[in-house]
């Protein structure tokens, strides 16, 4: 329930939206929950040792660099018609594959989170309680505040233009990207 609390308006809740209103529902739920089992897997395994080793900047600073990356990725031309409307279907816009669609929602949650005040509570819950029971219950509660962020992008985006989706999620990633270099470097 902590975590689930704490992802709430969190940037990768706000991620899950935009990849909701972009593609399939089933395939960003797939790529949500790979991104949060490793995620949190990761934070109980080595989470505090990561946090000992590599300063919190340098992830923030690489996890930054990352999503402009991905905000031009996502606006790069998908070959969509100009305010094309239509339910999502096995043909992605740019005619992506299931795998690459799900591989992209899971790096992209993955990198989101890495660093992220639920991956350090994660962390800091398991130094002191069970890590298998943390790392189920850390998994549960984030992964339905990212299904509930892909529901919501689910229900607008098939109102919205694809090609208005893309740029807000370009604009979303690239402001996360912004935010996490000037939280690095300042």
């Amino acid at each position: 329930m902590v975590v689930f609390v704490a992802e709430l308006g969190d940037k990768t809740q706000l991620v899950a939206l935009g990849f909701g209103a972009r593609y399939r529902l089933s395939w960003v739920l797939t790529g949500i929950g790979l991104a949060y089992l490793a995620t949190n897997l990761l934070s109980v395994s080595i989470g505090a040792l990561l946090g000992a080793v590599v300063p919190d900047e340098v992830v923030r600073l690489v996890g930054g660099v990352l999503f402009i990356g991905f905000a031009v990725w996502t606006l790069r031309d998908t070959g969509e018609e100009e305010g094309d409307l239509q339910e999502p279907t096995d043909a992605t816009p740019g005619g992506q594959s299931p795998a690459r669609v799900v591989g992209g929602v899971a790096v992209a949650m993955f990198i989101a989170e890495l660093g992220d005040k639920t991956m350090l509570a994660t962390a800091t819950l398991a130094s002191t309680q069970n890590p298998a029971l943390v790392w189920v219950g850390a998994t549960a509660g984030i992964f339905l505040a990212g299904a509930l962020g892909a529901i919501v992008g689910r229900a607008i985006g098939d109102r919205i233009a694809q090609r208005w989706v893309r740029i807000g999620s370009a604009v979303l990633f690239a402001v996360f990207g912004v935010a996490l270099i000037a939280s690095a470097v300042g």
